[in-house]
C-alpha cells in the first residue's frame, strides 16, 4: 500500500486530502487530524493527496519516483501563457521527411519519460513501450505491414497506389525512412485502452517538438497488429491494442500554420 500515512508533525488538519481523494479514503481521526484507510487496498495511486497537501504530510513508498515541484506549479499559466500554447499546438505537424541522423538516447528518454506521465483512466497504467531503432527490424516489419494490408481488398484498392509511390521514395516505406519507431501497446481489452494510449502518444508527439524532433501517427501499423500476429510478433508487442508513430530529426521546415475548418459547438451561452 503506497500511501501509508500522514506525518502528524507536518499535518495541519486543512482536510485537502479528505477533498481531493477521489476514494475518500481520508476519514476524520480527530478535531484537527485525518486518517488515511484503505481496507479493501483498491487506492488507484493517483497521488492528488501527496500533491495538494500544502505540507507535504502524506506518507508513501513504492510509488516509482518521488514527487516534484517547482516554483510556479501553482501559477502553471504564468510558465506557459495560452498564447504560446496556442502556437505551440497550432504549428503541430505530421512529418514525413527525416534526416537519417539518429537521436541520442538521452533524447529519446526525455520523450518516454512524459509520456508515462500521460493521464489513464482509473489511474491503470497498464501500457507498455518499445523503442526500435535497427533499420533491418524496421523495414522487415515495413514489409509485414504492406503484406498484411494488402490483403485486404478495401485497403488495397486505398493504398496499393500510395505504397508504391511510397515504395520508390523510402527505403523503409511505411515509416518514412524515419530513425525510430516507438510502439506503445495494453493489455488492457477494452476501448478505454485506445484513448489510454491515445493521449500517450499525443504527450509523446509534443514532448518530441519542443526538442527539435518530428512525429508522425503510425495508423498502418495499427491496422496491421489487428490483423496479423506476424507484425506483432516482428514488432514484439501483445495484446489487442496499440499505437506507435515515428521520430526522428525533421528534414523540412513549415513556414505557416495551414488553415483548418471550425466546427459549431453546442451549449455555449451566447454573450
Amino acid at each position: 500500500m503506497p500511501i501509508i500515512g500522514v506525518d502528524y508533525d507536518k499535518c495541519t488538519g486543512c482536510r485537502m486530502c479528505m477533498i481531493e481523494c477521489p476514494r475518500r479514503y481520508f476519514i476524520n481521526e480527530s478535531e484537527n487530524r485525518v486518517f488515511f484507510e484503505d481496507i479493501d487496498n483498491t487506492c488507484s495511486l493517483c497521488g492528488h493527496c501527496i500533491a495538494v497537501c500544502p505540507e507535504d504530510a502524506i506518507l508513501y513508498e513504492d510509488f516509482g519516483d518521488e514527487a516534484f515541484t517547482f516554483d510556479g506549479i501553482d501559477q502553471l499559466e504564468k510558465i506557459v501563457p495560452y498564447d504560446n500554447l496556442y502556437k505551440f499546438i497550432r504549428a503541430h505537424r505530421s512529418i514525413r521527411h527525416f534526416k537519417k541522423k539518429e537521436v541520442p538516447k538521452e533524447i529519446l528518454m526525455k520523450v518516454l519519460d512524459l509520456m508515462q506521465y500521460a493521464p489513464t483512466g482509473s489511474n491503470l497504467r497498464l501500457e507498455k513501450y518499445v523503442v526500435i531503432s535497427d533499420r533491418e527490424k524496421l523495414k522487415a516489419i515495413s514489409d509485414a505491414v504492406i503484406e498484411t494490408l494488402m490483403q485486404n481488398p478495401g485497403m488495397r484498392d486505398q493504398y496499393e497506389e500510395s505504397f508504391g509511390i511510397l515504395k520508390k521514395r523510402y527505403e523503409i516505406p511505411v515509416f518514412l525512412d524515419a530513425p525510430h519507431v516507438i510502439f506503445v501497446y495494453s493489455m488492457l481489452d477494452m476501448q478505454l485502452a485506445d484513448h489510454n494510449i491515445g493521449i500517450i502518444i499525443t504527450y509523446g508527439r509534443l514532448a518530441a517538438q519542443s526538442l527539435g524532433l518530428g512525429t508522425c501517427w503510425n495508423g498502418w501499423t495499427q491496422i496491421a497488429c489487428l490483423e496479423s500476429k506476424k507484425v506483432m510478433k516482428l514488432a514484439g508487442i501483445r495484446g489487442k491494442h496499440m499505437g506507435a508513430f515515428v521520430i526522428g530529426y525533421p528534414n523540412i521546415t513549415h513556414k505557416r500554420c495551414p488553415p483548418r475548418s471550425r466546427k459549431p459547438v453546442k451549449g455555449l451561452k451566447e454573450t
